[in-house]
C-alpha cells in the first residue's frame, strides 16, 4: 500500500550525488543550525534565504547529514525544477513523498498512514492543507517523535502559487506536532517571503547573503584549493595551482559558489592541461563567458541558462510594451557605475528611454529577480547585481537565449540622470 503512493523517487538528500559542504567551510553556520535543531526552545522552523548560486543546496545536503547521523532526521525533500526529474518540481508530491520516508523509519506513523490510505487510497491527489493533516499531521502525532525535515530549494517548485500554500502548511504542522522541526532553503522570493513574514513568530530567517564576505571568500578559496589540487593529482601536475591564481580565481568567484564550481568543471573538461585552460582565464581576468556556459551547475542548468530561467519564470506572459519596460529597469539595476538606488531608477528610466514608470512596478520587477540583485528595504540604498554575471548575460546576445531580455549597449544608455547621484554604463 505505502508503495503505491504517489511520490518523487530521489529526492531525498542522499540521492543524485548530491554533494554536501567542503570539511572546514561553512563552519559558523553549520554550528548555528546544529543548535537549532537541537534545541527545544528554538523556533521550529529555519529558513536559509539565499540569492542564486550562493550554495543553499550544498549546505541543505550537509544539514540533512548532520540530522541523520545524530538520529534526528525525518525525511528530506530537493525540490529541483529539472525536466529530468519529472516530479521533483510538482508542489502535489512534496507532502506524500515526505510521509513516505516517515513511514519507512517510524511505525508509529507506517500504522496511522496505512490506516488512512486504506479507507482513502487518493489522500494523495487532495489538497495541500488535507494531504498535511492526514499523512504528516496525524501520523506524526501518533508516532510522538523528535525530529527535523529539510526541503531543499522550495522555490524551484512549478507552480509558483503553490509556495505559500506549501507554507501555512508548515505552520499547521509544527502547530500540531510540537516536537516536529522544519529547514527550508529557497531563493527570496516575493510569495516565499511574505509566507514567512507571517510566520515570524515561529521562524528563524537567516539570509545566507548576508554572512561576512570575508568568510564567504575564505570558504570559496577553500573549496577551490582542494577541487584544484585534486585535479592536479589527476592530472600529475606539480605546484599548481599556485597562491595567486586562487587569489584570481577567488576574485572572480565574487562569492557565487556555483560560479566557483563552474570553473572548477571548465579547467577539467578538457584533455589538455588545466594550467594551459587556465591561461584563458588570466588572458580575459573581466570575461564570465566561459564558466557561464558550463552545463550541470545548478540543477543540471548552465549558469547563462539559470539567469535566463529566471528571468523567464519572472516575467512570461508580459506584452512587448512590458517587456521593454522590464529590459529598461533590469538595465538601470545591473548596467551603471556606480549603481543606482531603487529610488532613482524611475526617472533614470524616463532619462534614458522617456518610458514612464512608476516606483511599484520598478519595485515588483526588481522582487521578481531578487534571487540575482543584492536588493535592500531602503529604496535609496544602491542596487547591484550580485556577480557580474547578470550584466553579461543581459548585454551578450550569445548568452541571452530569450532575445526579450537582451539589453543593446548602446548611445541611449549612457548616464543615470538623477539629483541624488550620477553614473555612467559600465
Amino acid at each position: 500500500m505505502l508503495n503505491n503512493i504517489k511520490r518523487a523517487r530521489g529526492a531525498g538528500y542522499e540521492h543524485r550525488n548530491r554533494r554536501g559542504c567542503l570539511k572546514g567551510t561553512r563552519v559558523a553556520l553549520l554550528e548555528e543550525i546544529e543548535r537549532w535543531s537541537e534545541d527545544p526552545d528554538q523556533p521550529p522552523i529555519f529558513w536559509l534565504n539565499g540569492l542564486a548560486g550562493t550554495g543553499k543546496s550544498t549546505i541543505a545536503r550537509t544539514v540533512a547529514e548532520q540530522c541523520f547521523a545524530n538520529g534526528r532526521l525525518g525525511a528530506s525533500f530537493f525540490c529541483s525544477s529539472d525536466p529530468t526529474l519529472r516530479n521533483h518540481g510538482d508542489p502535489g508530491i512534496v507532502f506524500p513523498t515526505l510521509a513516505f520516508q516517515l513511514a519507512q523509519k517510524y511505525a508509529g506513523v507506517r500504522s496511522t498512514l496505512v490506516h488512512h490510505l486504506r479507507y482513502n487510497p487518493d489522500i494523495a491527489h487532495e489538497s495541500l492543507e488535507n494531504q498535511a493533516e492526514k499523512l504528516i499531521i496525524e501520523p506524526l502525532r501518533s508516532a510522538d517523535v523528535a525530529l527535523v525535515i529539510v526541503i531543499d530549494a522550495l522555490d524551484e517548485c512549478k507552480d509558483k502559487e503553490s509556495s505559500p500554500a506549501i507554507i501555512s502548511a508548515l505552520e499547521s504542522i509544527v502547530r500540531q506536532v510540537p516536537k516536529a522541526k522544519f529547514f527550508i532553503t529557497s531563493r527570496p522570493e516575493p510569495l516565499i517571503k511574505g509566507g514567512f513574514r507571517r510566520l515570524e513568530l515561529i521562524t528563524r530567517v537567516s539570509p545566507l547573503h548576508d554572512v561576512a564576505p570575508q568568510v564567504i571568500d575564505n570558504d570559496i578559496r577553500l573549496f577551490l584549493k582542494h577541487e584544484l589540487s585534486e585535479l592536479a593529482a589527476r592530472k600529475g601536475l606539480d605546484n599548481w595551482p599556485t597562491a595567486a591564481q586562487l587569489d584570481l580565481l577567488s576574485t572572480r568567484v565574487a562569492g557565487l559558489f556555483a560560479y566557483a564550481v563552474a570553473t572548477v568543471k571548465f579547467l577539467g573538461r578538457t584533455v589538455r592541461m588545466p594550467s594551459s585552460r587556465f591561461a584563458i582565464i588570466e588572458r580575459s581576468p573581466d570575461d564570465t563567458a566561459h564558466e557561464g556556459k558550463v552545463e550541470g551547475v545548478h540543477g543540471g542548468l548552465s549558469l547563462d541558462s539559470l539567469c535566463t530561467s529566471i528571468f523567464q519564470a519572472s516575467f512570461t506572459g508580459n506584452s512587448a510594451e512590458d517587456d521593454t519596460m522590464v529590459r529598461s529597469v533590469l538595465a538601470a539595476a545591473a548596467l551603471f557605475t556606480p549603481p543606482c538606488s531603487a529610488s532613482t531608477i524611475p526617472e533614470t528610466v524616463r532619462a534614458q528611454t522617456k518610458e514612464v514608470v512608476d516606483m511599484k512596478e520598478v519595485m515588483q520587477i526588481l522582487e521578481s529577480i531578487h534571487s540575482l540583485l543584492e536588493l535592500h528595504d531602503d529604496l535609496d540604498h544602491p542596487v547591484r547585481p550580485f556577480h557580474k554575471l547578470l550584466s553579461d548575460c543581459l548585454t551578450n546576445p550569445k548568452r541571452c537565449s530569450d532575445r526579450r531580455f537582451l539589453v543593446p549597449i548602446n548611445s541611449s544608455i549612457t548616464a543615470c540622470a538623477s539629483p541624488k547621484q550620477s553614473c555612467t554604463s559600465n
